[in-house]
């Protein structure tokens, strides 16, 4: 498991769902679920904002 210091999000109410997210010193951004806290998803901040801008808008819908 990575030592990176990981921020569980505010919106994760149960122990087996928390989405967990952490800042590389680099900037890059790194997420997994606690469920499976050994799958790290990495992005940049850029990224990350235009996926919560095309959810907000309803993009990622089926």
């Amino acid at each position: 498991m990575s030592t990176l210091p990981w921020q569980k999000s505010s919106f994760s109410e149960e122990a087996a769902n928390c989405l967990h997210i952490s800042r590389t010193p680099d900037g890059t951004i790194r997420l997994r679920e606690s469920d499976d806290p050994d799958v790290i998803v990495h992005t940049t901040p850029a990224a990350l904002r235009a996926f919560f801008r095309a959810l907000k808008a309803g993009a990622a819908r089926p």
